[in-house]
């Protein structure tokens, strides 16, 4: 088994097929995204492949170690990810084709008007012993 992130993004992928911003859907579209994205991980649940999702809220800062005594640097010139990341899972699959295969299916979540989204999503492997490279 190997773990895998599908990634949800605002922006920085290529645009969806129903590329209507979530602010703009009505909230039973809105209901129907959620509950599609529960029955989603539910089902991946009874296989013993999920592991973990979330969605984020688009409030975030940027911080960063400046030296002792020095306050964090905030909201710095580089896009910042509340603009970028949506929310993610983590899934742990016996195979990368099994992992982009549930990513297609993760793609086709309902959005504006109940029609599926077909947006990207971003598939990165965890990093493993076998990853890691000495220095």
């Amino acid at each position: 088994m190997a773990k895998y992130l599908l990634l949800k993004h605002y922006r920085g992928a290529p645009a969806a097929v129903n590329d209507v911003p979530m602010g703009q859907w009505t909230p039973e579209e809105v209901a129907a995204h959620v509950q599609y994205m529960r029955d989603f991980a539910a089902r991946l649940q009874e296989s013993g492949e999920f592991v973990d999702s979330q969605g984020l809220s688009p409030e975030g800062t940027f911080v960063r170690y400046d030296g002792e005594g020095r306050p964090p640097v905030t909201d710095g010139p580089f896009a910042e990810t509340k603009d970028l990341i949506a929310g993610w899972m983590v899934i742990d699959v016996a195979s990368y084709e099994r992992a982009l295969h549930l990513a297609g299916e993760l793609s086709a979540a309902p959005g504006a008007g109940g029609e599926p989204i077909h947006e990207w999503l971003e598939v990165r492997p965890f990093l493993t012993g076998t990853h890691l490279v000495a220095g």
